[in-house]
């Protein structure tokens, strides 16, 4: 029986394929065609993010689908959506659904309602993190303004650290770790503004001179060039993270697949966890809550 004009194609070269109108290609083509590197590639399938390929013995056959759908998963981690909402939108997408139903559906353990500032009661963050938020825990919020005194009750200042943090300790982990965490993040942004502020102070106050004894079309001038950068600055700090945490991401996961998960993480994490528990009394430790359950 003779060959397809597939099979024919599969034993060219991936660039000649176009020339029978049947492009495939391998996954080191497929990689170099989307600009990508073939671990990535493969991180996406783990994920679920991009669809297996079509198998012939032991070779996989990527088309033009696939390279479309690594191109989208790359524009997307650019603009810095996770790989968890990659995954949630490109499912939207194949079920026809809208965006909104799937960022704005509820749930019924309240994750997903407070993306939205909200006054709570006590009882209610009790049950939001399953009675296991010590005074403590509210107190370390509240330096954090995550939360914020509202009579006898609480009020959500930043819902996004309440959602990430919900879904940390649906995971298993220890609100007083998800919390030295936060603080050490916290205390690393903040020196990350402070050096983008500094940038634009000692172009108008060199040496540490009093501010105030700038012209005011200076200082006017000053006060503009800051309220330019800080938009510009957000975003670039975000891409910075998304580009560094994507990396860890993949590092972390080659590191566990090799069966190396005690170094799965780079980094100084048990430096961190060390000062962490030095500044605050609280373990920093991956802990689980399993036993606890």
């Amino acid at each position: 029986m003779p060959d397809s004009p597939l099979d024919d194609a599969r034993s060219r070269d991936p660039r000649d394929l176009r020339r029978v109108g049947l492009t495939e290609y391998r996954i080191d083509d497929l990689a170099r065609e989307a600009g990508v590197s073939v671990r990535n590639v493969r991180v996406y399938q783990d994920r679920g993010l991009l669809p297996p390929p079509r198998k012939v013995g032991r070779t996989g056959w990527y088309d033009e689908s696939h390279l479309a759908r690594l191109q989208m998963i790359s524009r997307m981690l650019d603009r810095g959506y996770t790989f968890v909402t990659i995954s949630e939108l490109l499912t939207a997408a194949q079920y026809g659904l809208r965006v909104e139903d799937v960022l704005g559906t509820e749930d019924p353990d309240g994750a997903a309602n407070v993306d939205h500032p909200a006054r709570l009661t006590r009882d209610e963050i009790d049950t939001m993190f399953d009675g296991r938020i010590s005074d403590d825990d509210l107190t370390r919020a509240e330096a954090l303004d995550v939360f914020s005194r509202d009579g006898d009750g609480y009020r959500i200042e930043n819902p996004a650290l309440v959602r990430a943090a919900k879904v940390l300790f649906d995971a298993g982990l220890a609100l007083p770790d998800i919390l030295s965490r936060t603080e050490r993040v916290h205390q690393d942004l903040t020196s990350v503004s402070q050096q983008f502020v500094r940038l634009v102070v000692d172009r108008f106050v060199p040496g540490g001179a009093d501010p105030f004894t700038l012209d005011p079309s200076e200082l006017s001038a000053m006060a503009d060039l800051i309220t330019t950068l800080r938009p510009l600055a957000s975003r670039a700090v975000q891409a910075l993270f998304s580009e560094t945490m994507d990396a860890e991401i993949v590092h972390a996961m080659e590191k566990a697949l090799s069966g190396d998960a005690a170094t799965a993480f780079s980094g100084d994490a048990a430096t961190a966890d060390t000062d962490d528990s030095d500044g605050n009394g609280a373990s920093t430790s991956s802990s689980s809550r399993t036993g606890d359950r």
